[in-house]
């Protein structure tokens, strides 16, 4: 995963109108934390964050003291409507560090034929990996499963470094059987096919 490089700035007003002027004028406050370092508090440009922040696990790069540090981003608080960045949570780490996150799982492929149904028990999946080579995904083929087939954690083919941070029996994917329509709605289907017919 490349790194992001954002031009974050030391934020030394605090409370909800420091944080409002913040963002007016086109930041996000921030804070850091990690290693057992007090909290560096930061304002973080609002749309280059906005961006990275597309990459799930980015791994973000800002300026601290003086001194370009990796930071990942842990909590992010949304605006409910527009869903704008109100505040974010950043975790201090460095380079050859293992962190547990979970990355999205993607699917590809189509069941086997039957309308069956493909239940996400796990969207994301909890793993362990570098600091500065965390996987963005894992994606997992469904190609020809039927009802009552499932696709566990252990299944899934994890890129090198890459190690499980869950049990390898929990289920991530499952596939359902397609439910038959019930029995009123068939009664009346078949009614309203008859009044059609007559």
């Amino acid at each position: 995963m490349s790194e992001i490089r954002l031009a974050a700035e030391p934020r030394n007003e605090f409370g909800k109108g420091a944080a409002r002027r913040a963002r007016r004028a086109g930041f996000v406050p921030g804070v850091v934390y990690g290693h057992g370092h007090t909290p560096v508090h930061l304002n973080l440009p609002s749309h280059d964050l906005m961006m990275a922040l597309k990459t799930p696990n980015a791994l973000l790069v800002v300026p601290i003291e003086g001194k370009d540090e990796f930071v990942l981003p842990k909590a992010v608080q949304r605006e409910a409507i527009k869903r704008t960045i109100e505040h974010v949570d950043l975790l201090l780490v460095k380079r050859g560090e293992k962190v547990n996150v979970e990355i999205p799982v993607l699917v590809e492929g189509e069941l086997a034929p039957g309308g069956n149904l493909l239940e996400h028990v796990l969207n994301a999946l909890p793993i362990e990996a570098e600091a500065t080579h965390l996987p963005e995904s894992v994606t997992v083929s469904v190609e020809g499963l039927e009802a009552g087939a499932a696709i566990t954690a252990g299944d899934i083919a994890l890129p090198k470094g890459t190690t499980l941070a869950v049990e390898a029996d929990t289920v991530v994917l499952q596939v359902i059987a397609a439910q038959a329509a019930p029995v009123e709605e068939e009664a009346e289907t078949e009614a309203a096919e008859a009044t059609v017919e007559a």
